[in-house]
């Protein structure tokens, strides 16, 4: 199977953010941008691919900045890592006010897909050739988030497995609960 650059599925959608995308506040609502942040990458990884892809998990939505209606929202999205049946998109999210000229980064995430055959079964995606600098830099940024979010998830599901409530429940007396125990 040959490799694709980063370059050949590298996809933008932009759309223009309208009143029935909004809260009450104005503001966008988050799971409108999480809708078009799938959309894209569905697109990119389905390129890269060249198959049916699906979601499988989504890393970093941290809305740093609010999207208001009348703005143009693009996402720019990149295939940064695969595996043997994966493939990580880096979505970049920038909104801009038309009027103004003003851009704002709103937010980063990562999607992870997988490829699936005609059956629904996985399938091996092509390799993906690096093709300059900041390729290798999203690359390795890839490898080492997965490594990390595994080694989170092991040691979480360990402190889960050992947590003992009588001897913890002192943690929530700083916290905003209220808990009353009827030993």
């Amino acid at each position: 199977m040959q490799a694709k650059p980063v370059s050949f599925s590298r996809t933008t959608i932009t759309e223009l953010m309208i009143p029935a995308y909004a809260n009450f506040g104005g503001k966008i609502h988050g799971g409108i941008l999480l809708s078009l942040m799938d959309k894209v990458a569905y697109a990119c990884a389905a390129k890269h691919a060249g198959a049916y892809v699906v979601t499988v998990s989504v890393d970093g939505v941290n809305f740093r900045e609010p999207v208001s209606v009348g703005e143009l929202v693009s996402m720019h999205a990149s295939v940064n890592y695969v595996g043997r049946t994966s493939l990580v998109v880096g979505i970049r999210v920038e909104s801009e006010n038309v009027i103004s000229g003003e851009n704002k980064h709103t937010n980063t995430s990562y999607f992870t897909m997988v490829a699936k055959d005609m059956e629904g079964k996985l399938c091996e995606v092509p390799p993906l050739e690096l093709e300059n600098e900041e390729d290798v830099r999203r690359c390795l940024e890839a490898i080492k988030r997965k490594r990390l979010k595994a080694a989170f998830s092991d040691e979480f599901d360990n402190e889960k497995n050992r947590l003992d409530l009588a001897e913890n429940v002192h943690l929530l007396k700083n916290e905003r609960v209220v808990f009353e125990s009827k030993k």
